[in-house]
């Protein structure tokens, strides 16, 4: 019986990630004069914003301060933007009742900032419902690296192997993947055919509206 569900959160619990592409190309166009088109924006910005910005210029071009100053720039443009906008995905919250009655332990593991972390799950008000919380600032390896997952089993206690991974982007699902973890994904920001290559993916949804979660513990 799976005994735990590990939830990413942008693109997975809330429809976001086009806010933070914008994000990405309003700073990268207004503030640094780049000419990175959307596309080559979309692909890169995974995992922590050193990451994004090193996949984009290589070493070298920002010092560490730099870097932790665009990536604060970075994330208030995201806040600006979406704080009017803030809901869960659809299905999202009675799923995560259903979850909890069964008292099936759950978990957020994300790259995101903690800041961002709790503006999201504060304005949904869903800060209930998990009992690890993972961020950017708890690993040294972000996804595709499983050790945030990792890190939430261990957390909660259980196996990997009693893990159900919910993603919404191929690097989370290789993630659950290297932990031995099976993955539902969500169809947000890339289509099915984008997860081809993993062999953990138990199903494809939409949104949460008609996923039971006694349905996914059998």
């Amino acid at each position: 019986m799976k005994k735990a569900f590990l939830f990413d959160l942008n693109g997975t619990m809330i429809d976001d990630m086009y806010y933070h592409a914008k994000a990405w190309n309003d700073l990268l166009q207004e503030d640094l004069a780049t000419t990175f088109d959307w596309e080559t924006i979309r692909l890169n910005m995974y995992g922590k914003n050193n990451e994004v910005l090193l996949r984009l210029f290589g070493e070298g071009k920002f010092s560490g301060q730099e870097m932790e100053k665009i990536s604060h720039d970075k994330e208030k443009r995201y806040q600006q933007l979406y704080k009017p906008l803030v809901m869960p995905i659809k299905g999202l919250i009675s799923f995560l009742d259903s979850a909890k009655q069964l008292d099936i332990q759950m978990a957020i593991g994300s790259a995101a900032i903690p800041d961002n972390i709790d503006f999201v799950i504060d304005a949904l008000d869903v800060r209930k419902y998990f009992t690890s919380i993972v961020s950017a600032a708890d690993v040294v390896n972000s996804k595709p690296d499983p050790e945030t997952f990792l890190l939430n089993a261990a957390q909660l206690g259980v196996s990997p192997a009693d893990c159900i991974v919910f993603e919404d982007a191929p690097k989370g699902v290789e993630a659950a993947e290297k932990a031995g973890m099976a993955c539902v994904v969500i169809t947000t920001m890339h289509p099915e055919t984008d997860f081809d290559r993993y062999n953990n993916v138990k199903l494809f949804i939409s949104d949460y509206s008609q996923l039971i979660p006694a349905s996914l513990i059998k």
